[in-house]
């Protein structure tokens, strides 16, 4: 399949919003599952939020409140709105699909997704 497509990082101060988009067009098949997850500097990739085809999402503690998980079927795309932004959510933010049919698609299955996006630098200053 072909690989997935973000955009919309950035440099913004703390307090501020960024939206993030994802390109998940090329598929024969709508994913089961499709994720947001962030590496931050040094440490391990992360879930963020997730969405499954019934629009069920799943949220990280850490952002739960402040960000937005959405998709566009007709526009095949998917979203991250970012709200409230705070130093420690500087990171590389990536999206991912995945198709299993393993009904779930909480943020803490990193590896229940196959296919990956090039990522997109989010920084956040105080």
């Amino acid at each position: 399949q072909r690989p997935l497509v973000e955009s919309g990082g950035g440099s913004v101060q703390a307090g501020g919003t960024l939206k993030l988009s994802c390109a998940v067009s090329g598929y024969s098949v709508r994913p089961s599952c499709i994720g947001w997850f962030r590496q931050i500097s040094g440490g391990e990739r992360e879930g963020v939020a997730t969405i499954d085809r019934s629009a069920t999402t799943d949220y990280a503690a850490s952002v739960k409140g402040r960000f937005t998980i959405s998709v566009d079927n007709d526009k095949n795309s998917a979203h991250l709105e970012m709200n409230s932004l705070k130093p420690e959510d500087t990171a590389v933010y990536t999206c991912a699909a995945d198709f299993t049919s393993y009904p779930d698609c909480s943020t803490d299955l990193v590896a229940k997704f196959g296919d990956w996006g090039q990522g997109t630098q989010v920084t956040v200053f105080s």
